[in-house]
C-alpha cells in the first residue's frame, strides 16, 4: 500500500486558504487532487500575497502535489469538460459564496445526476442560508465575529488577531474530518452526499471549554495574554535575554517549580498551595515569580526545569522553532523544486502514516500545467480536440 488514499481524485473548485488547505493535506495522505482553475487562475496565485521571487509564497504552500487545469465553466463546453471529471472522481470541494455553484449550474443536485457516488463538499463564511449567506467572511472578519479576537492578545489592549489566519484554516482542517467520513460512509452505502462547512461554526467550535463556560455559566472570559484563567503559574516570563513559558497546572508541577527557583517556601505557602488558591492570589504571587525568573536567561531556566521536570519552554521564533530538534527528528520539513521560485520549503504534514511509502512533495502547480494531461489521459481526448478547445478560449494550457 503507497498511501493512503491512493486512487481517490478530488477535484478542487477552492481558492486562497480555506478551499485549498484541506485538498493539499489530503494529497499528503496519497490523493489526487486536481484544481480546476478559471482562466485567470486561483486568487491565491497573487504574488503580492507572501512574495517570495514572483511568486506567492501562499500559493506554494497551499498547492503542494496538485494538478492545475484551466477551464472556463461560463461556457457549455467548459462545464461539458467540468462534468465529464465529476464521473472520473470522488470528490468535489468549494468556498464560493452560496449560490455562485447554482448559477453556473454546477451545484450538488447536478452533479448527483452524473455521479450518484460524488461527495461535495462546500466551505463557506456564515452558511448557504440565513440572512448573513452572502456577507464577506475574510479570516479576521471571522476571527472578530466569532469571539476569537476578543479572548486573544494582553488586558486592557486593542483587540488582535491570532498570528496565523485560524479561520480560513479551519475550513481545510473540518472539511478534512467531513471528506474522510464520507468516503467511510460511501464505502458501506455506495452513495455521496453533500457537506457544508462555515467557517463561522468551526471558530465558534473552536471556543471549546471557554464557549461552554460561557453558554452554561455565563462566564465572559477576558483577553489573558499568554496567562491562563484557571491555572497559575501559566505564562511567558521575561527572563535577563528572552522570555520562557511555564505550564506549572498540577500540584506536582508547583513544588518543582518553586523548587528550581528556590522559592520552596512558597509551594506549601498557605496562599498558593493550591492551583485555586494561587488563581485567586494571582496579583501577589505573580510579580514575585516574574521578578526571580528575570535575574537568569533563558537558557539557565530551561536547563534546570528539563532536569527538575518542570513543563516549561522557550518562546521560540521561527528560526528555533525549525532548529528543534523534534523539528529534524519527526521530518516537520518538506521540500521541492519550483520552475520559477527554485528550492521551496514549507512545514509538512504532520500525520505519519505506518503503511505509507515515503513523502509525497510535487511542486505547486503553474496555472494549466496539466491542463493537456488531464484532458488526454483521464478524458480520453485527441491532440485535435485538445486544440480546438484551446483556440476557442475554453481551456488554456501552460
Amino acid at each position: 500500500m503507497a498511501h493512503s488514499l491512493s486512487g481517490v481524485r478530488i477535484i478542487e473548485l477552492g481558492q486562497i486558504i480555506a478551499g485549498t488547505y484541506g485538498g493539499q493535506m489530503l494529497t499528503d495522505l496519497g490523493a489526487e487532487v486536481i484544481k480546476v482553475e478559471a482562466p485567470i487562475g486561483d486568487l491565491g496565485r497573487n504574488p503580492s500575497v507572501a512574495p517570495f521571487r514572483d511568486v506567492s509564497g501562499l500559493f506554494l504552500t497551499f498547492n503542494r502535489n496538485k494538478k492545475s487545469i484551466v477551464i472556463d465553466l461560463k461556457k457549455p463546453e467548459g462545464k461539458t469538460i467540468f462534468f465529464e471529471l465529476v464521473k472520473e472522481s470522488d470528490v468535489v470541494v468549494d468556498n464560493f459564496r452560496p449560490g455562485v455553484l447554482e448559477r453556473l449550474g454546477i451545484d450538488y443536485p447536478e452533479l448527483q445526476k452524473i455521479n450518484p457516488k460524488i461527495i461535495h463538499c462546500s466551505i463557506t463564511g456564515f452558511g448557504s442560508e440565513g440572512e448573513y449567506k452572502d456577507f464577506p467572511a475574510l479570516d479576521i472578519i471571522i476571527q472578530a465575529m466569532s469571539g476569537h479576537m476578543a479572548v486573544t492578545g494582553e488586558p486592557n489592549r486593542p483587540p488582535v488577531r491570532l498570528g496565523i489566519p485560524l479561520a480560513d484554516l479551519s475550513g481545510g482542517l473540518f472539511s478534512i474530518q467531513g471528506i474522510l467520513a464520507a468516503l467511510y460512509e460511501r464505502e458501506k452505502t455506495g452513495k455521496g452526499q453533500h457537506i457544508e462547512l462555515a467557517m463561522f461554526d468551526a471558530m465558534l467550535g473552536l471556543l471549546t471549554y471557554l464557549g461552554t463556560m460561557w453558554l452554561s455559566n455565563g462566564e465572559l472570559p477576558k483577553p489573558p495574554g499568554s496567562a491562563h484563567e484557571y491555572s497559575v503559574p501559566w505564562q511567558a516570563f521575561k527572563t535577563k535575554n528572552s522570555y520562557v513559558v511555564v505550564g506549572a497546572r498540577e500540584e506536582s508541577h508547583w513544588k518543582r517549580f518553586c523548587k528550581t527557583l528556590d522559592l520552596d517556601q512558597f509551594a506549601e505557602d498557605p496562599r498558593y498551595c493550591s492551583n485555586f488558591l494561587r488563581v485567586k492570589n494571582r496579583i501577589e504571587l505573580v510579580p514575585i515569580l516574574e521578578a526571580r525568573m528575570e535575574e537568569e536567561t533563558t537558557e539557565y531556566w530551561m536547563e534546570h526545569f528539563r532536569v527538575n521536570d518542570v513543563p516549561a519552554g522557550p518562546v521560540n521564533h521561527f528560526d528555533s522553532a525549525f532548529a528543534e530538534p523534534p523539528a529534524i527528528q519527526n521530518d516537520m520539513i518538506v521540500q521541492f523544486d519550483h520552475a520559477v521560485a527554485g528550492t521551496v520549503k514549507m512545514p509538512a504534514y504532520p500525520v505519519k502514516m505506518g503503511n505509507a511509502s515515503g513523502v509525497i512533495s510535487h511542486p505547486a502547480p503553474e496555472l494549466g500545467e496539466h491542463t493537456e494531461v488531464i484532458l488526454r489521459e483521464i478524458l480520453s481526448y485527441s491532440a485535435e480536440q485538445i486544440e480546438n478547445l484551446k483556440s476557442s478560449g475554453v481551456i488554456k494550457c501552460k
